[in-house]
């Protein structure tokens, strides 16, 4: 029984349709009541034993607002030893191995600790993330709202982020393994709003706010301040030089090249429009 945390989001909806599409049996977790097969609230420490009675796998996925993993994430960790779960697959993050301070390496660190074998995958920072996260600023105004300097970044597309989780679920070759998940180029922002200036025919512009600008005017768009100290952390990874690592394990998981930004931003016309 493989157990899919986080189906609904981005990197979720991908791993669930390369599942349904090599006709694999799995069920969905989630935090609403009735919306998943399984009610799974990591916020709910009564819900964990019923979501992993009888699963050997999971694909485990951090909601974005749970920032403290010895709260939210050991209980649930310890749960799994005492179901007896015997593979994790974990969606971690690009440098979660150095950068300590990311609420994804202190989960690395939990599983680790449990002894249950594990697939840490490390993606790069999201392509589709441009739609979603700042999704506004890019439909509105044609611009790319980000606090990273002239850093560059390895992006990823999500669908290439659920291969390999399909891939790495399915295959027991990849235990105990953790896998540095890049694109096949490192991309400034001001490139990648070139990029969208190219192939959309439209001006597009990056604006580079300074942190205090970034903070302010995503507190005023409601987002929690845990998560937007998360944003600012990897925009100031990229900012710094640390988010432009070009691996080739993406391409070895797969056996192919990955998608590459242009190819995303023309897959994502209609998603662009107001």
């Amino acid at each position: 029984m493989i157990l899919i945390t986080g189906a609904t989001g981005n990197v979720g909806r991908e791993v669930v349709r390369q599942l349904n599409n090599e006709g694999v049996l799995f069920e969905t977790a989630s935090h609403r009541k009735g919306q998943g097969d399984r009610y799974l609230n990591f916020e709910d420490v009564s819900s964990i034993p019923g979501a992993l009675e009888g699963v050997d796998s999971i694909f485990l996925m951090r909601p974005p607002q749970l920032a403290d993993a010895n709260k939210y994430f050991r209980p649930f960790i310890e749960e799994a030893i005492k179901q007896k779960v015997n593979h994790i697959v974990f969606l971690s993050v690009l440098g979660a191995d150095k950068n300590k301070i990311v609420p994804h390496a202190k989960i690395e660190k939990l599983i680790i600790e449990s002894n249950i074998p594990y697939t840490f995958l490390r993606p790069s920072f999201f392509m589709q993330n441009l739609l979603t996260q700042h999704g506004e600023e890019l439909r509105k105004k044609h611009d790319i709202y980000v606090p990273a300097g002239k850093g560059k970044t390895s992006f990823i597309d999500v669908r290439d982020i659920g291969v390999a989780a399909m891939k790495t679920l399915l295959n027991k070759q990849h235990i105990w393994k953790a896998y540095d998940l890049t694109g096949n180029e490192a991309l400034s922002y001001q490139e990648a709003a070139e990029i969208f200036s190219n192939k959309t025919g439209e001006t597009f512009t990056y604006s580079n706010p300074s942190i205090y600008e970034f903070w302010k005017t995503y507190r005023k768009k409601g987002i929690s301040t845990d998560k937007i100290v998360v944003m600012i952390g990897i925009y100031t990874t990229a900012k710094i030089g640390l988010a432009k690592r070009v691996t080739n394990d993406l391409h070895d998981i797969l056996g192919r090249a990955p998608i590459s930004f242009a190819q995303f931003v023309q897959d994502s016309m209609s998603l662009l429009k107001n």
